[in-house]
């Protein structure tokens, strides 16, 4: 699935990712900038996260409670190896059956789990971005 969409659109967008997303890894691909976090908060919100979301840059992971489920938010912008990722217990946030929404997939691409969603963002020339959507089995 592929859209493109400005800002003002963003909370469809966010909508239509989680009504077609068929599971609940999102990886998220894109350069710096483009709007990942951007739409993970929107993401967030739409799932029912009340607390502030922030990109978890330094921490690595934030998470956030959901009613019944919790919400994994994972940056490895800075992780210089997959060693690091594995040290903060990364196969048993992928295995609990909860959100885990993951920034610079890239860099612990070895880790990922099976079977996730693929979001690649593009920013374009008019300011608007260009989601591209699809499974990873």
């Amino acid at each position: 699935m592929k859209r493109t969409y400005s800002l003002q659109e963003l909370p469809e967008i966010a909508g239509m990712v989680l009504t077609n997303t068929p599971t609940k890894t999102l990886l998220f691909y894109g350069d710096m900038g483009v709007g990942k976090t951007t739409l993970i908060k929107e993401l967030a919100k739409k799932l029912g996260v009340q607390d502030t979301i922030s990109s978890p840059t330094f921490s690595i992971v934030n998470e956030y409670l959901l009613n019944e489920e919790k919400l994994y938010h994972f940056d490895f912008y800075r992780i210089e190896n997959e060693e690091e990722a594995l040290d903060i217990g990364l196969e048993d946030y992928f295995e609990s059956d909860n959100w885990s929404f993951v920034e610079w997939p890239e860099k612990v691409e070895n880790l990922l789990p099976g079977e996730s969603t693929k979001i690649k963002l593009t920013k374009n020339k008019n300011g608007s971005r260009t989601l591209n959507m699809m499974p990873v089995k």
